[in-house]
């Protein structure tokens, strides 16, 4: 039976999994691995990443943590002309609605998320997604 929330291995295997991905491409990030409860299990910023790309991965990886929802999904919800267009001002937490946060499942359950920020949102939603298939 597999462990009902993210481990430290886990976050570890979602962190290496990203940047290889990352590198792959030649992009510099930042990762951050969340709980479910939205707390920082692991996080990483390469070297030559920008720094913001720090804030933007958490705060993307708590996006898709509170909504269970991956980032890139939501962005036209959240658009003037959307259904939660108000969303991104109307709670006082650090949500960003650019692709690149990713939510973790365990048997079928919401166990964490992972965020990646740095390079382009579709980058950054890709070397999410590799991750969250390699840890399976």
């Amino acid at each position: 039976m597999a462990t009902p929330h993210l481990t430290a291995t886990d976050a570890e295997l979602l962190l290496g999994t990203a940047r290889d991905a990352a590198a792959a491409e030649g992009v510099n990030v930042s990762i951050s691995v969340l709980d479910a409860g939205g707390h920082l299990l692991a996080f990483r910023r390469d070297d030559q990443a920008l720094l913001i790309s720090g804030e933007t991965s958490t705060r993307k990886a708590y996006t898709a943590v509170q909504l269970n929802a991956a980032t890139a999904d939501v962005v036209d919800a959240v658009k003037p002309d959307g259904p939660f267009h108000t969303l991104a001002t109307a709670l006082d937490r650090p949500l960003l609605f650019i692709a690149g946060g990713i939510p973790v499942h365990r048997d079928g359950r919401l166990v964490g998320a992972i965020g990646v920020g740095g390079g382009a949102p579709e980058q950054d939603h890709s070397f999410a997604a590799a991750a969250v298939a390699k840890l399976g």
